[in-house]
């Protein structure tokens, strides 16, 4: 099973914990988390005018072996509106925009999507309980 929590935090918010949002799936094969703006698609959606964030912007898919791999889905634009990182405990690694990175097996870690522009952030916290 995947485990995530979601918070949008704009600088006015930094540290606040409320409006957190979370979703969970089952470590089957195929099995999809999606995080954006579009709530029709999304199982955890940011509010509607953060255009940072695309209408599909992270997908957590489920391997056959019942791994989960993230992938930053590439946008409509060439250039992103925001940087994706990876944490899992003290090591942070930035995610390729249209890349796509393991997540650890029975592990847990943060996904941070920032703005380029503004100091809001959405940050995703996942558990795989494997």
């Amino acid at each position: 099973m995947l485990e995530l929590t979601m918070a949008a935090v704009s600088a006015a918010e930094a540290g606040a914990t409320a409006g957190m949002l979370m979703a969970d799936a089952p470590s089957e094969p195929g099995t999809l988390l999606r995080v954006g703006r579009d709530k029709s698609l999304c199982r955890l959606s940011t509010p509607d005018d953060w255009l940072f964030v695309s209408r599909v912007h992270l997908e957590f898919q489920c391997a056959p072996d019942g791994t989960w791999r993230l992938t930053w889905l590439r946008g409509s634009l060439p250039e992103p509106s925001s940087e994706v990182r990876l944490t899992v405990g003290e090591h942070a690694q930035p995610v390729a925009y249209g890349g796509s990175v393991a997540l650890p097996r029975g592990g847990s870690g943060e996904v941070v999507i920032q703005d380029r522009t503004a100091p809001r952030s959405v940050n995703v916290g996942f558990y795989h309980e494997a």
